[in-house]
């Protein structure tokens, strides 16, 4: 049985945070009931190309599968009144709205514990209910405004992550949220409210960037590729492309050393220990360049592997995932049917419970009828 086989979640999210947590709950089991608008739906059903073979666009399917779509109008009273009853019957009700835009509608937290004590209720904004309330929360907005670009890319030009980090980290802080109120509410049977913003998830993702200004007063700067604490750790240049070599002690670099043919950098004062290094990071770029520009960049992993350092090329999406098959991990599933429509694989892999991709993502209002069918009646019937 799945870990969260008994598990109802209403799922009031759309874009890219509150997907991907509820398809995570989805993953693990939980019944998961997408409410989508009339006509429209989920704003990535439109975020394309590129397009799966089903016609889908592939942002939508990345954070949408294993669940059941209704589309409900929260303007109209009919279909309030069901979304309502959704809610009623849920264990989780998981919303991205605007600060205020649920409890406008009745379907805030302070609205529905009355009659529902057990309710757990997780609500996803950009900054939070004080002064940030306003504010548009977009994972590009975040990355700026919260110091991540400022820190990523070269020197005086802040670049993004190449994904919507910020809205994925939300997302794992907002299942991580909702499956300890699960347990705790397994104890008490009292539900709770849990608020999870995307500056918040930001600022802790930030670890020890974000420590180092805290802790010790000190504002990062943009190193490239670099690492502020650690040398070498970063690509670098070979004969015919770069690979990253990570070194994160001394007994790494001095096996380093050896395997590229210069065995007394390892007791160098000016490489010697790692704050050395950081230290003197130009210097010990420049030497380790000259060796590894000698030879071809497969030659410099089977060597610095062989010797356990750290050390690979800079793959495409596709290289990863060639990767992941040749290393024995799941990189992609395929449904069937239809097997043409693949999605990436959950990566937590369970002994007793395991995941399942039980569907794939719903078409708009795939299951209006049954859904409706069900609210529509008494409580306690299967949905």
């Amino acid at each position: 049985m799945p870990a969260l086989d008994d598990v109802l979640v209403a799922d009031f999210t759309r874009v890219l945070a509150g997907p991907y947590a509820t398809m995570l709950l989805a993953d693990l089991g939980a019944q998961v009931i997408k409410v989508e608008r009339p006509g429209a739906g989920d704003d990535t059903r439109a975020w394309g190309p590129p397009y799966a073979p089903n016609g889908q666009a592939t942002y939508f399917q990345a954070v949408n599968r294993n669940k059941a779509s209704v589309t409900l109008d929260l303007d109209d009273s009919a279909d309030l009144e069901l979304a309502r009853e959704l809610c009623d019957r849920a264990d989780v009700v998981i919303h991205n709205f605007r600060v205020g835009a649920m409890e406008r509608r009745g379907l805030g937290y302070d609205d529905l514990r009355h009659t529902h004590p057990g309710l757990v209720y997780c609500a996803i904004s950009g900054f939070g209910g004080g002064a940030g309330a306003d504010l548009p929360g977009y994972d590009l907005l975040v990355q700026a405004v919260g110091g991540l670009m400022d820190i990523t890319g070269e020197p005086g030009a802040p670049t993004k992550v190449g994904v919507a980090i910020v809205d994925v980290v939300t997302g794992l802080h907002a299942a991580i949220g909702v499956l300890a109120a699960l347990h705790a509410r397994a104890a008490t049977g009292q539900g709770q409210q849990i608020e999870v913003t995307l500056l918040g998830s930001l600022l802790s993702s930030l670890v020890n960037q974000a420590s180092a200004y805290v802790g010790a007063g000190v504002v990062p700067a943009a190193l490239g590729n670099a690492h502020p604490s650690i040398a070498p750790y970063q690509p670098l240049p070979t004969a015919d492309r770069p690979v990253v070599v990570a070194v994160g002690n001394d007994g790494q670099f001095r096996r380093m050393c050896a395997a590229l043919g210069h065995p007394q950098w390892a007791d160098d004062e000016r490489f010697r220990t790692n704050p050395a290094r950081v230290a003197h990071r130009e210097v010990l770029t420049a030497e380790l360049t000259q060796v590894l520009a000698t030879r071809d960049a497969a030659h410099w992993q089977r060597v610095l592997t062989a010797v356990g350092v750290p050390c690979g090329p800079i793959n495409t999406v596709e290289g990863a995932f060639r990767l992941a098959d040749e290393v024995g991990l799941p990189g992609a599933v395929e449904f069937e049917p239809p097997a043409e429509l693949r999605t990436t694989a959950n990566p937590i892999a369970m002994s007793g419970t395991p995941v399942a991709y039980r569907r794939p993502s719903p078409d708009l209002g795939a299951d209006d009828a049954a859904v409706r069918a069900w609210l529509a009646a008494a409580p306690g019937a299967d949905a």
